[in-house]
């Protein structure tokens, strides 16, 4: 399966809309398209994964540590890990989880 991911990147008015790429018995991997402004408060995963930011700025606090969002970035988490989010501009990333 073939997809530019870039494609398929729209922004909602607000809030967050997210699009699955890829789900199976290993791995979830979607896309993440926050517009301006949205943040989303701590929280926590049950698995491992990473988070690659695509386009966009803004911040990502990963245990309490502030991690500056831009192309490129590559953020992994560990299952459990506290975290938050928000989008200084139009942020599109990739999140991968690994069941």
């Amino acid at each position: 399966m073939n997809k530019n991911i870039k494609d398929l990147i729209e922004y909602p008015q607000e809030g967050i809309l997210s699009k699955e790429i890829i789900k199976n018995e290993r791995t979830d991997i979607g896309l993440f398209c926050m517009a301006k402004g949205t943040e989303m408060s701590d929280h926590t995963s049950v698995k491992p994964g990473f988070v690659h930011v695509i386009e966009g700025k803004g911040i990502f606090n990963l245990k309490g540590e502030d991690i500056e969002m831009k192309p490129g970035e590559f953020i992994y988490m560990e299952a459990g890990a506290v975290h938050s989010l928000k989008s200084e501009e139009n942020t599109a990333f990739l999140l991968v989880l690994n069941n």
